[in-house]
């Protein structure tokens, strides 16, 4: 009967243990995200561009190949005008 409650006893306080683990480990990578964005926002202070001028890198990969769709589809349609079968 005793050796059942010291097994229960060393579970409760490993699963105590593994949560104060747990929530440190959580707080100390929201700290390292929020001093990483600290960083950028410095980096892009000093290098004079202000943080809201430029969309994110995903809209400006989009956009050249957009770009580079609509370049296709006009060289096409120069083709179809001039009577070029490509």
């Amino acid at each position: 009967m005793m050796t059942d409650l010291s097994i229960i006893h060393y579970g409760a306080m490993a699963l105590v243990v593994t949560g104060w683990v747990g929530m440190a480990v959580w707080a100390g990578l929201r700290g390292w995200n929020g001093w990483l964005a600290l960083k950028r926002a410095e980096l892009e202070l000093l290098s004079g561009r202000s943080p809201a001028s430029e969309p994110p890198a995903s809209y400006a990969a989009a956009t050249r190949i957009d770009v580079a769709d609509l370049k296709e589809r006009v060289r096409k349609l120069e083709a179809i005008a001039a009577g070029i079968d490509l």
